[in-house]
């Protein structure tokens, strides 16, 4: 690049000149960063009234979900039997009475073993340990026992090499690094004596082990004493003053009744659970439709707002397409329940008995223009006719979110337009760069060729200038 000499000769600022130039011949990009920054913030806008839509969406599918309406809540009369429920469309009410006969537990095998140390050897190497077998492996057995250890299920074995280390320290170790299910650890109970206790990390009869290859190789000709690993039990009263015993791997049963998961920890009599249509849980979910709603219409007033006090507006005050989103918004409330398809339907059916208005619903439209939602007014309805509330429910919830989509589906479109482009504009600005700096260069070598020729000229000047003063 060349370099201007800034008033060698001229006594002109140059590269103040220059850059003076460089503002004007930079307009046409500056109005195009202008242009990217304005269009960044109408694709902020657009994104924040999308995130609302897209909210108002996911609400109205809430509301139509057939497992909203199969909401149920279970209590527990026990403190140690906790019971919670999810949003099956199976889920079914009712009660269950129970006596909580066992926990679940994990395996447990222990064995006492010598921990003596050998002596040095004569090369003074460190002690080594002393070895429980001469076997150079063992074999774990995994799968279902009864507390006899009899197999009562399909079994998988795990070879396990000890060859390495013999010790009661090295088969923990060689147990553990075998990932067969199981944890093997020493624990010291004197100077040389410890016990080596392999435990099951799963609960269960369908979890337990036996380990071939250790009988009577414990402390004084032990072999390995076991403590059955064992479901958890229940006792459920059933009709008539009859019961019967559901068993569980876990300390968690899911089977009982449908949608509900209970949770033990204490065996006790007489726990009783209740379950029952969670209307709360109905309720909230109109009324977070009702917020997202109101959510929408604000925030697409704020982006198309104007002051006409300062005469400013906002990001898309212009945008009648999403300017309409607030009147499509209302219509929908205005209109309430659309049966529309049933009454054009051939032959037409009858919806006069269904709900219409919104208002039966909890769902009122205020002077300000904001939704509201009556929850005693829903829960009435609900109460009075639960299947006339659903139906109802549901339909409108497919309005919002056919609704919702729409609008997303369309603010998507504009975003993506608007993104490609403003990475056009930045392409243009790119070759503004590479033009504006070809100027530069080029104008810095005019005013660099400038002083060169004053410098000549004053040369000659100067040297004329001491020619006639030698004429004279």
């Amino acid at each position: 690049m060349t370099s201007s000499v800034d008033g060698l000769v001229s006594g002109l600022s140059t590269s103040s000149l220059i850059s003076q130039l460089m503002q004007v011949e930079a307009q046409p990009q500056d109005r195009l960063k202008t242009k990217v920054s304005t269009a960044q913030t109408a694709v902020t806008s657009y994104q924040s009234v999308n995130s609302k839509a897209a909210a108002l969406r996911s609400a109205g599918d809430a509301i139509s979900q057939l497992g909203t309406w199969r909401s149920i809540k279970a209590t527990s009369s026990s403190s140690t039997v906790s019971a919670t429920t999810s949003n099956n469309i199976n889920a079914t009410t009712g009660s269950l009475t129970f006596n909580v006969t066992s926990l679940a537990t994990k395996q447990v095998t222990t064995m006492p073993v010598d921990t003596t140390l050998y002596a040095k050897d004569p090369d003074g190497k460190v002690d080594d340990p002393a070895a429980i077998t001469t076997d150079n492996s063992i074999t774990i057995t995994k799968g279902a026992f009864d507390s006899l250890g009899n197999t009562t299920g399909s079994t998988t074995t795990v070879n396990v090499d000890i060859s390495k280390d013999k010790s009661a320290a090295g088969i923990a170790k060689a147990i553990n690094a075998a990932n067969a299910g199981l944890s093997a650890y020493v624990m010291k109970t004197g100077d040389s004596t410890g016990v080596l206790q392999i435990s099951g990390t799963a609960t269960g009869t369908a979890n337990g082990f036996v380990i071939s290859g250790l009988d009577t190789k414990g402390l004084n000709g032990d072999s390995p004493a076991t403590t059955w690993a064992g479901d958890a039990s229940i006792d459920v009263t059933g009709g008539g003053g009859t019961a019967y015993t559901v068993n569980s791997g876990s300390n968690t049963f899911t089977g009982l009744m449908a949608g509900v998961t209970l949770t033990v920890s204490k065996k006790e009599d007489g726990v009783t659970v209740d379950v029952s249509n969670d209307t709360g849980a109905i309720a909230d979910k109109f009324q977070a439709m009702v917020d997202a709603a109101n959510a929408a219409l604000s925030e697409i007033r704020t982006q198309t707002a104007y002051d006409a006090a300062t005469k400013k507006g906002s990001p898309l005050t212009g945008d009648f397409a999403v300017r309409d989103m607030s009147q499509k918004i209302l219509s929908v409330i205005s209109r309430g329940v659309d049966w529309s398809v049933e009454k054009k339907a051939t032959p037409p059916v009858d919806v006069t008995a269904e709900i219409h208005t919104l208002k039966d619903l909890g769902i009122q439209l205020d002077s300000t223009g904001q939704l509201s939602f009556d929850r005693a007014a829903f829960l009435n309805t609900y109460t009075s006719d639960p299947g006339r509330a659903q139906k109802a429910g549901v339909r409108f919830g497919d309005t919002v979110e056919a609704m919702g989509t729409t609008m997303t589906t369309n603010l998507k479109s504009i975003i993506l337009n608007r993104n490609n482009e403003i990475s056009s504009i930045n392409d243009q600005i790119s070759n503004w760069d590479v033009r504006l700096a070809a100027r530069r260069e080029a104008l810095q070598k005019e005013y660099t060729g400038l002083e060169v020729a004053l410098g000549k000229l004053k040369d000659q000047s100067n040297w004329l200038s001491g020619q006639l003063a030698g004429l004279s």
